[in-house]
């Protein structure tokens, strides 16, 4: 019996911006490189970009009419040569969000990482279906860093 070939991992040119109000990043990043490539399915063009407060709610009132800021914003982009995205993370709020949760920080962290770019590649959760495999996928990923479930 033959054996079996494992696929390529996708390819991945990785961006790290800080915004106006972030003096440094949350995590190294190779970290930030392994969550982002741990859920890609297909070669990508990604550019992480942590935001303060003022950002984060410019971006959201901007792009989806919500006048504050939100946790993670997925900007994905028409382009011949794969999957071309941007994410905005608002650190403030994902810092807040893990304390009201009770959850560690970089987890919650980790966890908006992988929840934006399955967004990049099309997974939505707007309905149960889509939900509960977005959801499953996502604890998937993340059990492989040893990082708890986050929707345990």
């Amino acid at each position: 019996m033959a054996a079996e070939r494992r696929a390529a991992p996708a390819r991945l040119s990785l961006g790290v911006q800080l915004g106006d109000e972030i003096d440094e990043l949350p995590v190294s990043r190779t970290r930030l490189r392994r969550w982002v490539a741990a859920a890609l399915e297909s070669d990508a063009r990604i550019v992480l970009r942590f935001v303060g407060t003022r950002e984060g709610r410019a971006l959201n009132s901007t792009y989806r009419g919500r006048n504050y800021p939100t946790n993670v914003l997925t900007f994905t982009y028409d382009d011949p040569d794969g999957l071309h995205a941007d994410l905005a993370i608002c650190l403030p709020v994902v810092r807040r969000e893990a304390r009201e949760q009770r959850k560690p920080f970089v987890a919650h962290l980790a966890h908006l990482v992988v929840h934006g770019v399955l967004h990049a590649q099309g997974h939505e959760h707007d309905t149960d279906a889509g939900a509960a495999r977005m959801q499953a996928r996502e604890s998937e990923l993340l059990a492989r860093f040893g990082l708890p479930d986050p929707w345990a």
